[in-house]
């Protein structure tokens, strides 16, 4: 009888850690939705942590049980948007066969991500200076570009490019994309950028598949 009692209240304790884990997620889902739009149309200095909670439609004390400061959740609101970047970009490189193309589909992808005005506000406009030089990059090496540095190894292992820091490779061709998406919304002609800067992208690794002999 004892074991019985136990059990029963052992799955009761289970059932309510996971409905209690699953409202906790739900918040810190909302703060993030919230947070995103807000920024998104405002700014983040023109955001307020009051407009956000009112917005995700929790109080002040839910928004700092999830997040420090405003900060902290413009912090995690670019991380996410990251990773739905890097998300989008394997989707749709994923179905190209060779490595290269693969490569130059991602590239497409990631400048369509660019041009979407939430990205473009919060990520590429204020997360420099908001999160600092430092975090940012932090955050873009662990998703975006961790997906150009792996499509650019493939590309060392099958014997298409011959460099060795593979490294300074990707930042600065990374480098060259984020430019490129910087341009691309007051450009005269987006389709002539874009062809054009895959072309300087393709003779810069055609230029590295040279062998120094």
């Amino acid at each position: 009888m004892a074991v019985n009692v136990y059990v029963h209240r052992m799955r009761r304790d289970g059932i309510q850690r996971s409905r209690r884990d699953e409202h906790t997620e739900a918040t810190r889902q909302a703060l993030l939705s919230a947070g995103r739009e807000i920024f998104a149309q405002e700014g983040y200095q023109a955001a307020s942590m009051e407009a956000i909670s009112r917005a995700a439609r929790v109080t002040r004390g839910a928004f700092y049980h999830h997040f420090d400061d405003k900060k902290a959740l413009f912090d995690a609101v670019v991380v996410a948007m990251q990773v739905e970047a890097a998300a989008t970009i394997q989707e749709r490189a994923r179905a190209q066969r060779k490595i290269r193309d693969r490569l130059t589909i991602g590239i497409d992808a990631y400048l369509d991500v660019c041009l979407e005005p939430a990205y473009g506000r919060i990520v590429i406009q204020e997360a420099p200076a908001v999160l600092g030089n430092q975090r940012y990059r932090e955050i873009e090496e662990a998703h975006p570009m961790a997906l150009l540095g792996a499509t650019l190894n493939a590309l060392k292992r099958d014997g298409e490019i011959a460099f060795d820091d593979m490294g300074l490779l990707t930042r600065l061709l990374d480098a060259m994309i984020c430019k490129v998406a910087i341009m691309l919304p007051d450009a005269d002609d987006a389709r002539k950028l874009r062809k054009d800067a895959h072309k300087l992208f393709e003779s810069l690794l055609t230029g590295l598949s040279q062998k120094e002999g």
